[in-house]
């Protein structure tokens, strides 16, 4: 007997009998380690990563690093060690990053990685020589455009034959002007952060100015300017007193660090989810007081869908009171939240407008016309607006929740399969893009 592809195989979600009551350790975040992987890359000294995160998307933009030259190697502390003694300070799997010379030639596989996509072509300019840039069918349709001609503008060579897509070729000779450049970032912050990483490597550094309309997911934006800032580079932004949508960063060499990293905080969504629908409590530990994560405002957007939330010794406590209200919020800078804050409000006792969110269409899929179509044919109610969705709650059934190679979509399904019984997920294996085993912590939360 042929087995079932991955792709194709439909898991049954779990169906939650009763409230849960559960800790899950969540991986670390993707965001902090692909940005963390390129900063450390083009430190001038080794550094460390701490509990970083091993997934789809982290283990690209690690092997396209190599690719380009880079030493990363893997390693398990099992102790702690001093601080400076040239060793990881606390227990758990660690990558040591050795910066290299840059070289080419290279290919690079994005898979469906926006970091990657994005990240590294401004990378690609420092190397001495062509890096081809190749990555999933869907990764082609996603805008790179925004990164492309800034890059032209400063002086860099694209080959990508008018696309503004992949794939395409970058010329590498060694190093990059730099200095002032102008683009529209409306359609993904990350075309801000893709310069901004690379820029104290350039030899004039870069002045960004947005000169679209929105700016989405600003979270993002801020976590590229401290991590810089954390590794010695000099950075303005309109937050710090500069002119509103402009960033500068000044040329300079950056330091290894030994950095830890946090856990995804918006890959914790569908566990603190599961508390919300079921009424139950999720400990989350290390969730940190201080963040420049999006999934950060996930405390105040459950809390006003009906739980209750409180940071302790043991992490963040999230509890359910039996109740899930509707809501109506701009998710504009927390886009990525929306198809589990659409999973819960499918199940909630009043209707939901989330707002804000236009770019999600260009995201892993069209990730607004996903969720209307593959709740509703679970007897849902959503309809798509301009720049969001509209969700009246209705009892709703089993079926095939589809997920369009998109983690947030399997997510989103498991968060209704737990209270909806027959519902299953296509291809879940796709959560492996940023949640590896979610499955077994899904299963793992329920007692199962």
């Amino acid at each position: 007997m042929t087995a079932t592809p991955a792709h194709t195989a439909l898991w049954p979600a779990p169906h939650a009998r009763g409230a849960v009551d559960a800790t899950v350790h969540v991986p670390g975040s993707k965001s902090v380690t692909n940005r963390a992987l390129v900063l450390a890359s083009l430190a001038s000294e080794p550094g460390w990563l701490r509990r970083p995160l091993r997934s789809r998307d982290t283990l690209l933009m690690a092997g396209a690093l190599r690719a380009l030259g880079v030493g990363i190697e893997e390693t398990v502390s099992s102790s702690s060690s001093p601080a400076g003694a040239g060793t990881p300070t606390g227990p758990g799997e660690a990558w040591r990053v050795i910066p290299s010379t840059l070289h080419g030639p290279a290919t690079v596989d994005v898979g469906n990685a926006g970091t990657v996509m994005r990240f590294l072509p401004p990378v690609a300019t420092l190397a001495d020589g062509p890096v081809r840039f190749d990555g999933d069918p869907r990764a082609y349709e996603r805008p790179l455009h925004g990164v492309i001609d800034a890059l032209r503008a400063l002086g860099a060579r694209i080959d990508d034959e008018g696309r503004g897509a992949l794939p395409l070729t970058v010329h590498g000779g060694g190093g990059l002007d730099g200095g002032p450049v102008e683009i529209d970032a409306s359609s993904s912050s990350q075309f801000v952060s893709a310069l901004l990483l690379s820029a104290p490597r350039f030899n004039q550094g870069v002045e960004v100015r947005h000169t679209g309309s929105s700016l989405p997911s600003m979270p993002h934006i801020r976590m590229t300017v401290d991590m810089l800032r954390a590794v010695g580079a000099q950075v303005d932004t309109p937050e710090s007193g500069g002119e509103p949508n402009v960033w500068r960063v000044t040329p300079g060499a950056l330091l290894g660090r030994d950095l830890t990293i946090e856990p995804d905080l918006s890959n914790a969504q569908p566990f603190l989810a599961a508390a919300l629908v079921t009424a139950g409590t999720v400990v989350i530990p290390d969730w940190p007081e201080r963040t420049t994560q999006p999934g950060d405002r996930l405390r105040e957007i459950f809390t006003e869908m009906g739980g209750s939330c409180e940071l302790t010794e043991r992490g963040l406590e999230f509890t359910g009171s039996g109740a899930v209200h509707g809501i109506d919020v701009d998710l504009g800078e927390v886009g990525e939240l929306t198809p589990g804050i659409a999973a819960v409000a499918a199940l909630a006792d009043s209707p939901s407008t989330l707002r804000g969110v236009a770019h999600l269409r260009l995201h892993e899929t069209d990730r607004l016309a996903a969720l209307t179509k593959e709740i509703n044919e679970l007897g849902g109610d959503v309809t798509e607006t301009a720049d969001g969705l509209h969700i009246r709650p209705r009892r709703l059934h089993g079926g095939i929740f589809h997920t369009y190679d998109d983690h947030r979509m399997a997510t989103a399904g498991s968060i209704l399969g737990l209270a909806v019984d027959g519902v299953q997920i296509e291809n879940v294996a796709t959560t492996a893009k940023t949640l590896p085993d979610f499955p077994q912590l899904w299963a793992g939360m329920l007692g199962n």
